[in-house]
């Protein structure tokens, strides 16, 4: 079966804009125009390609289409590169463009590591994808990103794995909190009691760590009072600010230095200190990523693998 280029493109832009006229904007036609080639599509392939809400939502035989409009769209722009410049005037639409590579990635990786990495890849637009750690590998099989930064080792279908480091985290709090709810140290009965803050809700770093304590002192695993602070810079803050304890972090490795992480737990004079000294909560990220030949999606791959050395941990 052959496809479109045109109606792919309509497709993509439909699903990654949320809407058909928002699609038309980016893509500088008609509204009716983007509604008659995904229309098109959906004759071609005999089903229903987008679930007409908002935003849209694509079916399952339109993540399938999704991912060959991304393929299809980076293998033109990588072979325009190799064919060479052309004459083409700069408002010409058919110009040679830099082509987009859609990331998934974690916010304390996106926070610390991952813009130094990106900033080293020219030529490459990137349309990044924030979510926890754990499901930011659900957008590869949904054609939504072409690689994603994430803890799950094992590699989707079409996708490979490379190991990048590891997040290293460790329970802090300011002395005042630790003065204040922890007297005798970070008991169970204390952390029951003492105000904790998460991510969101699909973070797991202090409740994994609870359950260890827990486990270890052959008690209930308590249920702190918690405060949910959804920002990786404004969640350091609110630890240096007293508002509760949590897990301070992501640890640079030897090559990096992350200044927001400046003034944490062993650094002199800082008023950030350790709840316990050898409570290490080690996460190791992976790079998963489409199998596809390109060059494009190589240099993306090795700038991240690069700085993740520097940064992260390696063991």
């Amino acid at each position: 079966m052959r496809w479109d280029s045109r109606q792919l493109e309509a497709l993509a832009a439909v699903i990654t804009e949320g809407s058909f006229e928002a699609a038309a904007h980016a893509l500088h036609v008609t509204p009716s125009a983007v509604s008659q080639r995904v229309r098109a599509l959906e004759n071609a392939a005999g089903s229903v390609l987008v679930q007409r809400t908002r935003p849209v939502a694509p079916t399952e035989p339109g993540r399938t289409l999704l991912r060959l409009a991304r393929q299809v769209e980076l293998l033109g722009a990588e072979a325009g590169r190799e064919l060479g410049p052309r004459d083409a005037e700069p408002e010409d639409d058919d110009a040679p463009r830099p082509v987009t590579v859609p990331l998934a990635v974690n916010a304390d990786s996106l926070a610390t590591w991952v813009l130094p990495a990106l900033t080293r890849v020219e030529g490459v637009c990137f349309d990044l994808y924030r979510d926890d750690q754990d499901r930011t590998v659900d957008l590869l099989p949904a054609g939504a990103v072409m690689a994603a930064i994430t803890s799950q080792r094992a590699p989707v279908q079409g996708c490979t794995s490379t190991f990048l480091g590891v997040t290293r985290y460790r329970p802090a709090a300011t002395r005042a909190v630790v003065e204040r709810w922890f007297p005798d140290g970070p008991t169970v009965e204390a952390l029951g009691r003492a105000p904790m803050l998460v991510f969101n809700r699909a973070d797991d770093l202090q409740d994994a760590w609870l359950r260890d304590r827990a486990a270890a002192a052959g008690a209930a695993v308590p249920s702190p009072p918690r405060h949910h602070v959804p920002s990786t810079p404004e969640y350091v803050d609110a630890i240096r600010r007293g508002l509760g304890w949590g897990m301070w972090g992501p640890l640079p490795g030897p090559g990096a230095r992350f200044g927001m992480l400046a003034g944490g737990p062993g650094d002199a004079g800082a008023d950030v200190v350790l709840l316990d000294r050898d409570a290490v909560v080690d996460v190791p990220i992976y790079l998963q990523q489409w199998k596809l030949r390109s060059g494009v999606l190589d240099r993306v791959a090795d700038a991240l693998r690069g700085e993740a050395r520097r940064a992260l941990p390696q063991s």
